[in-house]
């Protein structure tokens, strides 16, 4: 049984990223182990290393496939009849916000996790700039304060730093704030018509 060598497509391989990903957000990354993930898939733990190899290859994985689901989501947000009022809920959806944060500490001891996110997030930012331009060229709205990438660094950067105060029980200041940026949402694209939210589980922002 050669590491790293297992197929893609196998239903094992994904109980084992799903396994990993509850134990991430029940209890931490710390927590994350090849016998916990086996344990947790009900599966052999030699299985781990068969389809990742390592476990660094294995959080890597687990990231890539939110990221996806995340990127897509998105995609399609900017495509709705309200792109700017999708892509600040896309963002701000606070059930997807604690595996990010687990990646980012993760991130803090893991250079190669490190690497992985800052090639996603330059992919996310890529398409957040050019649909947001088109969204605003397209409404007629030039402004030399909410460029295309103020907006984008206001949601992306708002949306983070509430989050992380949440978790600590913080919330101070969060609905003037929050008002402030939906203010603008409001000028261009009215309020906001309610959508049926489609759950994205493993999904990263």
């Amino acid at each position: 049984m050669k590491p790293g060598t297992g197929p893609e497509d196998s239903p094992t391989r994904a109980a084992l990223l799903d396994a990993a990903e509850q134990i991430m957000l029940e209890e931490g990354y710390a927590a994350v182990s090849t016998r916990r993930v086996a344990a947790r898939a009900q599966a052999n733990p030699a299985l781990v290393y068969y389809y990742f190899g390592t476990m660094d290859t294995l959080f890597i994985e687990l990231f890539r496939r939110g990221a996806e689901r995340s990127y897509q989501r998105q995609s399609e947000a900017l495509t709705s009849p309200q792109p700017l009022w999708a892509l600040w809920e896309a963002i701000h959806d606070r059930s997807h916000t604690s595996l990010t944060m687990e990646f980012v500490a993760l991130a803090n001891h893991r250079k190669t996790i490190r690497a992985e996110i800052a090639k996603s997030s330059k992919r996310f930012r890529a398409l957040q700039l050019e649909e947001v331009a088109r969204v605003l060229d397209g409404y007629g709205y030039h402004s030399e304060t909410y460029t295309p990438a103020a907006l984008v660094l206001l949601m992306s950067s708002v949306s983070r730093f509430l989050r992380m105060e949440e978790a600590f029980g913080v919330d101070a200041g969060h609905d003037d704030v929050t008002a402030l940026l939906e203010k603008l949402l409001r000028e261009l694209e009215g309020d906001p018509r309610p959508v049926t939210p489609v759950a994205v589980p493993g999904e990263l922002r």
